[in-house]
């Protein structure tokens, strides 16, 4: 038990040493670190998290943190996750408020910052068209975002409210079962012994 404590603790401090930009920025290390390189979610449980975790006060990438840490390891999972993912933060700022004032004024200082912001936008976009990609999966879908998009952009929509209506939305008119590539899910094959039957 101690030992996958301390693995969820280095991973998710691994992952926000060398992360920045929030949580959106951090989608892209989540997805190699935690499904493709250890297995511990799936693509899409790993947007629900973060769809969740959109929905729930806190940061994007410490919610989150603490959903996959309590699914591997239950409470004190969600606990050593948090911890893991907030540690290297709290160090750097502490070293960063400590020394950044006496040489925020250099130059080589404000080029380095100005590399990070465009840095930080690339991964930023990275992640929201990989959620896209996984989020609209279907015309009823397409249909919300753009909505949601023009109230975004066009009117003066409290985001909370926006995600109440979506989340309702959604469950009203529920996705339709044909995605965009008008596939099909395939049935599961019955076993021989239900054939026999």
């Amino acid at each position: 038990m101690l030992k996958d404590l301390f693995n969820l603790f280095f991973v998710f401090a691994k992952i926000g040493a060398v992360t920045f930009g929030g949580g959106y920025a951090m989608l892209p290390v989540f997805q190699r670190e935690l499904v493709d390189n250890r297995g511990w979610t799936t693509e899409e449980k790993l947007m629900d998290y973060f769809a969740i975790s959109q929905c729930t006060p806190g940061v994007i990438a410490v919610n989150t943190a603490t959903f996959i840490g309590c699914s591997r390891a239950g409470i004190p999972g969600g606990i050593a996750a948090t911890l893991g993912v907030v540690f290297p933060s709290i160090v750097i700022i502490t070293v960063l408020a400590i020394f950044l004032q006496n040489f925020a004024h250099l130059e080589a200082v404000r080029h380095a910052f100005n590399g990070i912001r465009a840095c930080v936008c690339v991964l930023i976009l990275n992640s929201v068209v990989g959620l896209i990609k996984k989020a609209v999966i279907d015309y009823k879908c397409l249909i919300i975002y753009f909505v949601v998009l023009g109230l975004s952009l066009f009117a003066p929509v409290s985001p909370v409210i926006i995600v109440i209506l979506v989340g309702v939305t959604g469950v009203i008119i529920k996705p339709a079962k044909t995605p965009f590539s008008g596939k099909t899910p395939e049935k599961p094959e019955e076993s021989p012994s239900k054939k026999g039957k």
